[in-house]
């Protein structure tokens, strides 16, 4: 056990000193920084520019005031200066800066109005769009005044449909419970998807650097290779978790300091406010899981290279495997219902997006998710033992990696030993 402490420590004070974690975690909190204050940095650079100005040409001559109205609740920042100019004087204005842009204003065959935006470039979509919307508003006003329709007609005739939702059966979740599920459910899904990318790898290299160095050889005479893999893996498991820890704590104060401008606290403003006990138990348990699952496969598989350079190369179908899992799930968010879901959900190597897609979307019963559990606890653990016969013969191999032949030949190796 002594043995397991020193690799489990080693691996994870080398890694929190290295320049690389370093650098990494310093520039995602800086993005996270930003994120977390992108309003008030949008704010900062707009608080000097003027407001949008855009020239008007009223063909109708009785369009503008309206649609001038309209416009000033779409978005106030647009500011609209009626003129008698030409075209062609516009167009020199706009091209020299002077004006975002011009409208003209007008009314079509059927006498409704219709309106053409000229600027100098059509990129910002943000003003165009403010402009259509408040012209739709106009246009239902002048298209009601001339079918003389009342007010409250008009109001009848927009007024949206009552539609309601309801679900037969009794332990069926609310829309609201659905929501607060999905939302819980994508954020899981890309923290699975993340870790393993980032950390499964890591294990990966972790092993690649030491069989370079030929320090595995030592290792390997002093240390089972089955608490030698599980001490790297949680290892690089208590480093995941640290920067995992550095990050949400500045996100989460960067987010909350803007907040003011928020209707209720950080966890009603995101939805999770009544997340039950039971499914953030769930995200906790699948996540767990699934990290382990695949920093197991990762370790052996990192045992059978012997240069840094054909790491990417071998654990690429298991980054695959991730993207396949995590697309899956990304697709099965809109109907947890659908069949693939649900047998995807009983494959190991799918199960902790999968099966956590169904747990917190429906009302599943108890032996369902507990028989994901079973399998991925069963999944590592035989992953565990094969993996590390594998890892015992792996770092004994040197030379070009083959995959397959790799495995075959670590399992024989590791017979001899």
């Amino acid at each position: 056990m002594h043995n397991f402490w020193t690799v489990l420590f080693h691996t994870y004070f080398t890694k929190l000193r290295s320049k690389q974690f370093i650098i990494s975690t310093v520039i995602t909190l800086l993005i996270i920084l930003v994120l977390g204050n992108i309003s008030k940095i949008i704010d900062f650079f707009n608080s000097g520019e003027n407001q949008e100005r855009l020239a008007v040409i009223d063909q109708s001559n009785s369009l503008f005031e309206p649609f001038k109205k309209q416009l000033k609740e779409v978005n106030p920042d647009i500011q609209l200066q009626k003129t008698n100019a030409s075209e062609e004087e516009l167009k020199k204005n706009v091209l020299n800066d002077e004006i975002k842009g011009y409208l003209v204003l007008s009314l079509n065959d059927e006498n409704r109005p219709m309106a053409v935006y000229k600027a100098a470039s059509l990129a910002d979509s943000t003003v165009p769009n403010d402009l259509q919307y408040a012209l739709q508003q106009v246009s239902m006003v002048w298209t009601a005044g001339q079918l003389k329709l009342t007010q409250e007609e008009l109001m009848k005739l927009n007024a949206p449909v009552s539609f309601e939702m309801e679900a037969l059966n009794a332990n069926a979740k609310t829309v609201e419970e659905l929501n607060q599920a999905r939302g819980l459910v994508y954020v899981l899904l890309f923290v699975i998807y993340f870790a393993v990318i980032m950390y499964a790898n890591m294990i990966a290299m972790e092993v690649a650097v030491e069989k370079s160095s030929r320090v595995m050889e030592i290792l390997i005479s002093s240390v089972p290779p089955i608490t030698q893999m599980f001490a790297k893996i949680l290892g690089v498991a208590l480093l995941s978790l640290t920067q995992l820890a550095l990050w949400l704590i500045v996100g989460y104060v960067s987010i909350k300091q803007n907040l003011e401008s928020m209707d209720g606290g950080f966890f009603s403003f995101f939805g999770f406010q009544n997340t039950s006990l039971s499914t953030i138990l769930y995200a906790v348990i699948f996540f767990i899981l699934g990290y382990l699952l695949y920093a197991t496969m990762a370790a052996f598989l990192g045992s059978l290279v012997s240069r840094i350079e054909d790491v990417q190369q071998l654990i690429t179908p298991m980054i695959l495997t991730v993207v396949a899992g995590f697309m899956l799930a990304i697709f099965g968010l809109s109907n947890p219902e659908a069949s693939y879901v649900t047998i995807t959900s009983y494959i190991p190597p799918f199960t902790p997006m999968l099966m956590f897609l169904r747990v917190g979307m429906l009302d599943l019963p108890i032996w369902e998710p507990l028989l994901g559990i079973g399998l991925l606890i069963a999944s590592i653990a035989i992953l565990a033992v094969f993996g590390a016969r594998v890892y015992k013969g792996g770092v004994l191999m040197y030379g070009k990696s083959n995959a397959l032949k790799d495995i075959k030949k670590a399992l024989q190796l590791s017979k001899n030993k």
